[in-house]
């Protein structure tokens, strides 16, 4: 065989597996991202308070005032809110006590294996702690329950995996607010205002609560049958 054809169909071959890979890359995104309804369809259908469930609303900050009801549409508990950074449960690189003053190395809920869940890399939601105003419990909501969080035009899907304060709600880990654009710095990230829709599907859990796929596909089935 003529060598130099050899070294062209080479050099194509390598060309075209190169394009091939580069396109392969450039369409790859988080599998926490993909399918489901877009941001527009998902906050369209959570836009208003059909039913709201909590007998009164929760602020954003501690002292702050209280603004926030949780609603339910069809199937699914809704609130919209700010974002604050959950940075606990295991330590890592990203999350610990020098990144994070006010770090703790557990979480409510706790993975498969016993261990606390990874903030830096498993995306969850915060819950706030039970009270009068509304408890989680009471509407079928619990750790690894699927969430779809929005955030401009970006859709997560994510776990219930934490409880917060009894007074204020709005907050996710380090790891959903990579995904969703947000600055996920426990001391300096996160975003204010009422710009993130939080929507969890009672009933809906991941097969564990570590099983980021498991959250993703039965997410964006739960998202697509809100919107629908």
């Amino acid at each position: 065989m003529n060598k130099t054809l050899t070294r062209f169909a080479v050099a194509a071959l390598a060309v075209v597996a190169a394009s091939a890979f580069t396109t392969a890359q450039a369409g790859a995104q988080p599998a926490e991202l993909a399918a489901g309804p877009t941001a527009a369809q998902l906050k369209a259908a959570v836009a208003k308070c059909t039913k709201q469930l909590s007998s009164g609303k929760y602020a954003h900050d501690a002292g702050g005032s209280s603004t926030v009801p949780v609603c339910k549409t069809k199937d699914a508990v809704h609130w919209k809110a700010d974002f604050d950074i959950d940075c606990d449960g295991q330590v890592t690189t990203k999350c610990n006590k020098q990144t994070d003053p006010y770090f703790q190395p557990e979480t409510a809920w706790q993975q498969s294996d016993g261990k606390h869940l990874n903030s830096a890399a498993l995306p969850f939601v915060v819950v706030p702690g039970i009270s009068s105003t509304w408890s989680w419990k009471a509407a079928g909501i619990t750790g690894g329950t699927v969430a779809a969080v929005v955030h401009k035009d970006k859709v997560a899907y994510a776990v219930v995996g934490d409880i917060g304060p009894t007074k204020i709600i709005g907050e996710g880990s380090y790891r959903l607010a990579e995904l969703l654009g947000i600055n996920p710095h426990p001391s300096t990230g996160g975003v204010g205002g009422a710009v993130v829709d939080y929507i969890l599907f009672p009933g809906v859990k991941a097969s564990k609560i570590e099983n980021q796929a498991s959250a993703q596909s039965l997410g964006a089935t739960a998202a697509t049958k809100l919107v629908g």
